[in-house]
């Protein structure tokens, strides 16, 4: 029954895998099914059996296709490889993660946040952090915190207002440490004249 059904299997759901793939899933759709059978267990007949093929081999597709789209970091590593035959022109993988302008930015703008985060005041920042970095909802924050879902609403909308002001009135924000410089005034040499 698994040799009639094979040919057919295949070029039905060769849509969802190569050709090799669907060969791997079919042979271990039907190991399974004859480790089935040797463990006693008992099919109505041909159609039961062709069904169960069918059924087993599915799953096995659905199994690799999950593994391929990256529930399996190896499989999907595997996939995306290149191959090592002699013949073949070395290529330059491209690393598509790796965008140091994006990252430079988004580095900058995120110390620009949190610089002005500072000059919020307590429960603002409260508000803020347990939405964006914990995902605290309203109603879970009211009930931890003991508040009215009207002042937490009003005591974000203030925060989100006061940050949006801080960030377009801003000038490029210094690093940490070259704003401490400016307020303490130039540095001076240890050894100079002047010290």
């Amino acid at each position: 029954m698994a040799l009639a059904r094979r040919e057919l299997m295949l070029g039905v759901h060769r849509f969802r895998l190569r050709r090799e793939d669907l060969e791997d899933c079919y042979s271990q759709a039907t190991l399974e099914l004859v480790l089935a059978v040797r463990a006693g267990r008992a099919f109505a007949g041909k159609a039961h059996i062709a069904n169960a093929i069918e059924l087993r081999f599915l799953s096995r597709v659905r199994d690799r296709r999950r593994a391929l789209s990256g529930r399996s970091p190896m499989q999907a590593a595997m996939e995306g490889a290149l191959p090592l035959d002699g013949d073949q022109v070395v290529t330059v993988v491209e690393d598509r993660r790796s965008e140091p302008e994006r990252l430079v930015i988004a580095r900058d703008e995120l110390e620009r946040l949190q610089i002005h985060a500072r000059q919020l005041t307590h429960d603002q920042r409260l508000v803020l952090a347990s939405h964006v970095a914990l995902g605290i909802g309203c109603e879970e924050f009211c009930r931890i915190h003991g508040w009215s879902p009207e002042k937490y609403r009003k005591v974000g909308q203030r925060a989100r207002a006061r940050l949006k002001k801080l960030i377009a009135r801003d000038e490029p924000v210094p690093t940490s440490g070259s704003g401490r410089m400016r307020e303490q005034g130039p540095a001076r040499d240890k050894f100079s004249p002047h010290s």
